[in-house]
């Protein structure tokens, strides 16, 4: 009888002791174990707990240094997600509304278009299976949201879009509206690569994380091959970069994305070495047009299309070598009627083919480019 008593009491402690850590509240802190770690990203991690329930752990969502780690917790079920107060789905998400064009050109590539059921400004949407389609919903702009169309919409998942700082009114809303949403910041990566791994984040999302590991490494695989097998003269061709803006020339820091892909393709910054880092610095047009001379490539000259549109846009520099000799070369191939730019929708998944375009201009061949084209 003791033995069949201290059996029923040992029984006892063990479902009472199942049973708190069941009904025990979710917490970020559960998700302690690392599931997937950016090669090339540093804007973001997948994180999981002990039921393989994952945590997408946002560290840089937006510029600047005003930053605020953003999560959004994926629960298997309902029941796991009970009392988690932070931003979560319950299952992969099924609709989804995307307010930048580069989060609709990663789920296209993912074969998850379909998913998307209203976007931000979608006259400027590239991508025709989204533009085309009446049942996806222009849900409008920033604070200018049209909430009652977002409610109608029953999205799982709104991706936010966060230039140096959360729109709080925006989240507020959200969070009134039982609407998760989550912040991703692709655009603040260096890396053209590191852009592109992004997808990684959009596939956990969707229930889709291996498509998306698969997807960068074939990616990265065609990239690195376009850049080693460039043949790389003593030389290399000195490429300009952008047009003024109201009077004030902006160029880039050496660490950033376009130089990346320039010194990738064989050719060199002009402006090496005089911005290294911390973002696009303005200079003189005086001091502009001293690089432009000694340019042998003018690359992305804004929204010029022609030749005509950039002595509009830059009157006094028509004169300059490059001009004369027509190596002056826009990144705005592929735009919608409104002026929206394939560059910034299926580029940012696509950096082998941005590199494969610049490789073949600094080696002058404008021929079979795809988002890159020569002024005329």
């Amino acid at each position: 009888m003791i033995f069949i008593f201290r059996l029923l009491i040992a029984t006892l402690t063990i479902f009472i002791c199942v049973g708190c850590k069941t009904n025990s509240p979710a917490s970020i802190d559960n998700f302690s174990e690392v599931a997937y770690s950016p090669q090339y990203a540093t804007g973001f991690e997948v994180c999981q707990d002990d039921s393989q329930n994952t945590l997408l752990r946002v560290t840089r969502p937006w510029q600047g240094n005003n930053i605020e780690e953003q999560h959004l917790a994926i629960f298997a079920s309902a029941e796991a997600a009970a009392h988690y107060e932070g931003q979560h789905i319950v299952g992969a998400a099924e609709r989804i509304v995307c307010m930048s064009t580069s989060h609709i050109a990663m789920l296209d590539a993912l074969g998850l278009s379909d998913r998307i059921v209203g976007v931000s400004g979608k006259q400027y949407v590239m991508n025709e299976a989204v533009a085309n389609n009446p049942n996806v919903a222009d849900v409008g702009y920033d604070s200018n949201l049209n909430y009652e169309l977002l409610v109608t919409l029953r999205p799982d998942i709104v991706l936010m879009y966060g230039v140096s700082a959360e729109n709080s009114a925006v989240t507020a809303k959200l969070r009134s509206l039982n609407i998760p949403y989550i912040y991703l910041g692709d655009y603040t990566e260096l890396s053209p690569l590191g852009k592109a791994e992004w997808i990684v984040a959009i596939a956990e999302i969707t229930g889709y994380r291996e498509a998306g590991i698969a997807y960068i490494e074939g990616v990265a695989e065609r990239y690195n091959a376009v850049r080693n097998g460039i043949t790389r003269g003593e030389t290399p061709k000195r490429i300009m970069l952008n047009t003024p803006y109201e009077d004030v020339w902006y160029m880039p820091s050496d660490d950033s994305y376009l130089v990346q892909l320039i010194e990738d393709a064989g050719g060199t910054y002009i402006y090496k070495g005089m911005n290294p880092s911390g973002g696009s610095r303005g200079i003189s047009l005086e001091e502009a047009y001293r690089l432009v001379s000694e340019a042998d490539i003018w690359l992305n000259v804004g929204q010029c299309r022609t030749l005509s549109d950039l002595s509009n846009s830059a009157p006094h520099f028509m004169a300059t070598d490059v001009v004369k000799r027509g190596d002056v070369y826009n990144n705005n191939r592929r735009q919608s009627a409104a002026g929206g730019s394939d560059f910034w929708e299926s580029a940012i998944v696509r950096p082998d083919v941005v590199l494969s375009d610049i490789a073949k201009i600094v080696a002058g061949d404008d021929t079979d480019l795809y988002y890159h084209c020569r002024l005329n």
